[in-house]
């Protein structure tokens, strides 16, 4: 029982440790690359999406002191140490709805905390993308509606529900917000 007990633990410490350090590194990295992009950028023109694991940027939400590396993909490796751009949706400056994946367990433990009209933004390479929380909702796995996209552009920002949950949560998270209008 004692054997058990001390590899969970280190099973655990490994993990945390990991995405810690990852996200340490890969934001002075982010941080070396981006001290000139835009406060305003110009709207991004449609690309291709990015190849699976590649930088998409950085989530910041201000209040909830959330400031976390985006990467592509929603694969279990993308998500253990990252938040994951979930691909076919729009990236950030696009018209359309940008969808972001994360461990309710790690990077976005503290989403329950988030509330109408809290600000989110999204930093590229390219410049930074100021959103505003419009609501919150519950929903189940399988519906994947809400990524669909909208005459605008918004963000979209899942996670797995309820938050204590222990093992697979049945539901999911999700917080829906719209792209500053001043931008």
């Amino acid at each position: 029982m004692l054997l058990a007990g001390v590899a969970a633990l280190a099973i655990w410490t490994w993990w945390t440790v990991r995405g810690a350090v990852f996200q340490s590194r890969e934001n002075r990295i982010f941080d070396n690359q981006t001290h000139s992009a835009p406060e305003r950028p110009s709207p991004t023109p449609r690309a291709p999406s990015p190849q699976a694991g590649a930088l998409v940027g950085r989530l910041v939400i201000p209040k909830l002191h959330l400031r976390a590396i985006v990467r592509e993909g929603t694969d279990d490796d993308t998500l253990d140490v990252a938040l994951g751009h979930v691909p076919g949706t729009a990236l950030p400056g696009q018209t359309g709805n940008v969808g972001i994946a994360g461990h309710r367990d790690t990077l976005f433990r503290s989403l329950r905390n988030i509330s109408k009209n809290d600000r989110i933004v999204f930093q590229t390479t390219y410049g930074n993308y100021t959103y505003f929380v419009e609501r919150t909702n519950i929903v189940k796995p399988k519906d994947v509606g809400v990524l669909a996209s909208g005459t605008g552009s918004e963000i979209t920002l899942i996670t797995c529900y309820p938050f204590r949950y222990i093992g697979s949560a049945p539901d999911r998270f999700v917080v829906k917000a719209r792209l500053d209008s001043a931008q």
